[in-house]
């Protein structure tokens, strides 16, 4: 699986995995997009859902105003899309939209970004322009 990932992402959408080979699978995911700052995972029951960033705590930067608020930020959409399909809820898809919109707004423009994805912008001055930039 691990090398078809990796010679044809864009084939696969959802992939359903025991934990530890999803852990494995979720983390070369995330290297094929820019790395673990920059994906957002959801945990999805039939009831119930969880929606996080696919990286841990990442204590080694801890304080650094570093870490890339990306993954997060995405995570909070995966959310709202959820919730708007799970509810029929025109408003909660229209922000996931927006909150998408704007992630790649920002991280197309330029210098923009956190070091880990080469870019020189903090933790919050990245998560302070993509919320501007998802503003209606």
């Amino acid at each position: 699986m691990a090398l078809y990932l990796v010679r044809r992402p864009e084939t696969y959408d959802v992939m359903v995995t025991e934990n530890m080979y999803g852990d494995i699978l979720s983390d070369l995911g995330a290297g094929l997009v820019g790395g673990l700052g920059m994906a957002p995972s959801g945990d999805i029951g039939q009831d119930a859902a969880v929606f996080q960033p696919s990286h841990g705590t990442a204590p080694d930067i801890v304080g650094q105003g570093i870490a890339n608020p990306t993954g997060t930020i995405l995570s909070a959409a995966m959310l709202l899309r959820w919730l708007g399909h799970r509810h029929d809820d025109a408003e909660a898809l229209a922000a996931a939209t927006r909150i998408e919109a704007a992630v790649a707004d920002v991280l197309a423009q330029p210098g923009t970004g956190t070091p880990d994805i080469g870019g020189t912008m903090t933790t919050q001055d990245l998560g302070q322009a993509i919320a501007a930039a998802a503003r209606p």
